[in-house]
């Protein structure tokens, strides 16, 4: 029987820096806070109540040019972990 090893988890940083997430095509910006970040994703508290849902963007400055893609992996109330999504 084949051993199926585990993916190592990636080294996180916690942290305590405000960030924006843009959801809706980019129409709407959400004030959050990444508690937590690695190479691949993030621990996010968000502030807002309305749910987020797929795919975001989130920038780590109000100017919302440079953003990361993202993907909603799981969710605690208003804790969200999100996967960087990186372009192909």
């Amino acid at each position: 029987m084949a051993t199926i090893r585990k993916e190592a988890r990636k080294k996180r940083v916690k942290t305590d820096h405000d960030a924006w997430m843009t959801l809706d095509g980019g129409f709407a910006k959400r004030n959050c806070t990444v508690l937590d970040l690695s190479s691949g994703g993030a621990r996010i508290k968000v502030h807002d109540a309305a749910p987020v849902k797929g795919k975001m963007h989130l920038a780590f400055s109000k100017d919302v040019r440079k953003i990361t893609r993202c993907r909603l992996v799981w969710r605690d109330e208003s804790i969200i972990g999100v996967e960087f999504m990186v372009a192909v």
